[in-house]
């Protein structure tokens, strides 16, 4: 069953996007360990590390891509999901310190030595077991993104009124976590991260086996995305963000379809955050911030809403942009890039990169088939 969704959602193009991908996250670690320094191929720790960080950048872009491309849902807040996510990883990366510490705590974390707290919070309990961290990464984004779904799907809040709540909800987080009484580390977050499963995440094989994992997170993301929008369930989603009122007329429901790839998309969210922190070496509340979640929409509207490959392409290109803008002298005028490219793609390219190449390539082949004649239709709109 699962074998014949995958096998019919699949084609060429995504095997091809796949087997890319695939080469990627097996090159790039090679280069890094098994190239020597002084060879022209050899990529650094420091290379593996940063394309680490958009590869976990693309799967974020991925889940909004399959809510927003696919649903009309806009979300601003799914920094939120994000940012969870990389907590659950943070706190069990926080609790294999022990006594390697500042202060040498065998169980609280410096910071909490610091702050006198007494004891270990309840919340934190269990994340000393990785099976737990990853369990959490998964439900804590999932849990949120269902209650909050529930309420705002059943009131039928839509368009930029959702938009502006699931802003609201990432700046109350933002709040939340920047309090030292939240037991989260405050604005100083969670850092200072020793070892991963044993491992040390300094050390150059780690940040490679975490570029493979984060390839291959993303590899997965990928294709249970082309599977929910290529089944039924992925039509009736379309229909609702092309028209709910019709939808819902015809018996559909449209709440629940809502809620639940609004939870999926959550949870491909905390999955990004817990592979981001590992690789970042820190995660704190900044990462709440309601900036990030509309920076990771320009990822989605520069390469391609609903597309998946575009949402991809536009957060590796963006991020690669945002770090060649932002050293040196460029360093000061990246906000004005980022919003210049925001305004250029939806008045030039309403499609994205990708969109658009897909639209000239339908084009071209129905001008080369006789007697056919190509629909001017206007460009969708980026929004």
């Amino acid at each position: 069953m699962i074998a014949s969704l995958v096998s019919r959602a699949l084609d060429r193009g995504a095997l091809a996007f796949l087997a890319t991908l695939a080469a990627i996250g097996i090159l790039v670690p090679v280069l890094n360990l098994l190239v020597p320094a002084t060879s022209p191929f050899y990529l650094s720790s420091y290379f593996v590390a940063l394309f680490g960080k958009y590869l976990c950048f693309a799967i974020l872009a991925l889940s909004i891509d399959l809510i927003w491309g696919y649903c009309g849902i806009l979300s601003l807040g799914h920094g939120a999901f994000f940012a969870l996510g990389g907590y659950a990883m943070g706190m069990y990366l926080m609790r294999q310190i022990g006594t390697r510490g500042v202060y040498a705590h065998p169980v609280l974390p410096d910071f909490m030595v610091f702050l006198n707290w007494p004891e270990l919070p309840i919340y934190w309990y269990g994340f000393q077991h990785f099976a737990y961290a990853a369990f959490m990464v998964l439900f804590v984004p999932g849990l949120l993104a269902f209650v909050f779904g529930w309420f705002a799907f059943r009131s039928r809040v839509t368009g930029v009124y959702l938009s502006i709540i699931t802003q609201a909800m990432t700046f109350a987080l933002m709040l939340g976590f920047f309090r030292n009484n939240f037991g989260f580390g405050g604005n100083n977050g969670l850092t200072d991260f020793k070892d991963i499963l044993g491992f040390n995440v300094q050390a150059p094989g780690t940040r490679a086996a975490l570029f493979m994992i984060s390839t291959l997170a993303l590899m997965l993301g990928f294709v249970i995305c082309r599977v929910v929008v290529s089944s039924k369930f992925g039509k009736v989603l379309v229909a609702i963000r092309d028209a709910e009122a019709r939808t819902r007329f015809l018996g559909y429901r449209v709440e629940a379809y809502k809620l639940l790839v609004f939870t999926l998309s959550a949870c491909m969210a905390g999955v990004a955050g817990a592979l981001y922190v590992p690789q970042v070496g820190i995660i704190n509340p900044s990462e709440f911030s309601p900036g990030n979640s509309i920076e990771a929409v320009i990822w989605v509207a520069v390469g391609g809403r609903g597309t998946l490959t575009g949402a991809v392409l536009g957060a590796v290109l963006v991020n690669y942009g945002k770090t060649y803008f932002t050293s040196g002298v460029l360093a000061p005028y990246w906000l004005f890039v980022l919003g210049g490219l925001f305004v250029a793609v939806t008045l030039l390219l309403p499609r994205g990169i990708v969109g658009t190449i897909h639209l000239r390539w339908r084009e071209w082949r129905e001008r080369r088939q006789p007697g056919a004649r190509v629909p001017h239709a206007a460009p969708r709109a980026a929004e």
